[in-house]
């Protein structure tokens, strides 16, 4: 029979291990983060509005959509982030569309973390929300680090995380992917997902823990992609470098025609490192 106060110290080892798992001691100092806790506009200290379009006149995809800098498609209420996708006629930069959203590039930048997003997800087939990351240096016309004489590196090879995707089409399934020179766009084989109950009503915590040498993805603690090449070089590995953080709602062609709107609502992004 062991003795009680053993039993105590195994019981107390057994939580502190599970305890420290969870909360990963080594990234466990906030860096950066936004609460959203002011009425109003975006807070343009930390977050800019981009909203060129690439040449051609379509964002990148076929999207149908027009990003703006306008408060219906983006604004802070009630403690939460809301970027809603809308049905309307918007002419813009020569180009008339029938979708509005908003696409928000942080204004910070940083290398290896943890990111948490809480976040509760728009509904209907043909929004692609998206929480996800591109490396600072990359050459996009309209992106705010481009504007600041970062861009010198064309995508995939500047690198691109994926936090958080999910389509209307495939209600509650979301997903996370990593895209390379080695494996980008529709050909990405270095992705993962799951099923969860009801992303479109209630909040869920998706997070990225960015390593030297892996990426872990997961939500509400519960890890579905882990990305971890054996080979580490350029174009496997361009994560070596400050990434910023993204947030959008795309508009895909096969749009439900009696979609009107639709909102991505964000409790808080935390970046620990």
């Amino acid at each position: 029979m062991r003795h009680p106060l053993l039993l105590i110290l195994i019981l107390f080892i057994s939580f502190s291990t599970t305890h420290c798992a969870k909360s990963n001691p080594k990234f466990n100092t906030l860096v950066w983060s936004d609460e959203f806790d002011e009425n109003g506009s975006i807070n343009k200290e930390k977050w800019f509005h981009q909203t060129q379009l690439p040449a051609g006149g379509d964002w990148y995809g076929g999207l149908i959509n027009h990003y703006t800098n306008r408060i219906e498609n983006s604004y802070v209420k009630d403690g939460f982030l809301n970027i809603v996708a809308k049905k309307e006629i918007f002419n813009d930069q020569g180009e008339i569309k029938e979708y509005t959203s908003a696409r928000l590039n942080s204004k910070f930048a940083f290398t290896y973390g943890r990111v948490e997003v809480r976040a509760k997800l728009p509904k209907g087939i043909g929004t692609w929300p998206a929480i996800w990351m591109l490396n600072k240096n990359i050459d996009e016309p309209g992106a705010y680090w481009q504007k600041q004489g970062y861009g010198t590196t064309y995508w995939p090879v500047c690198g691109e995380i994926d936090i958080l995707e999910h389509w209307g089409k495939k209600q509650n399934f979301i997903q996370s992917a990593v895209h390379t020179a080695a494996s980008a766009g529709d050909d990405v084989v270095n992705l993962g997902g799951k099923f969860l109950e009801n992303v479109s009503t209630q909040f869920h915590t998706y997070s990225l823990e960015w390593y030297e040498d892996k990426m872990v993805f997961s939500v509400d603690e519960d890890v579905h992609y882990v990305y971890q090449p054996s080979v580490r070089d350029s174009e496997t590995w361009p994560f070596t470098t400050d990434q910023y953080i993204l947030l959008n709602i795309a508009i895909e062609q096969d749009m439900d025609p009696s979609f009107e709107e639709s909102a991505m609502l964000i409790d808080y992004i935390r970046v620990y490192q």
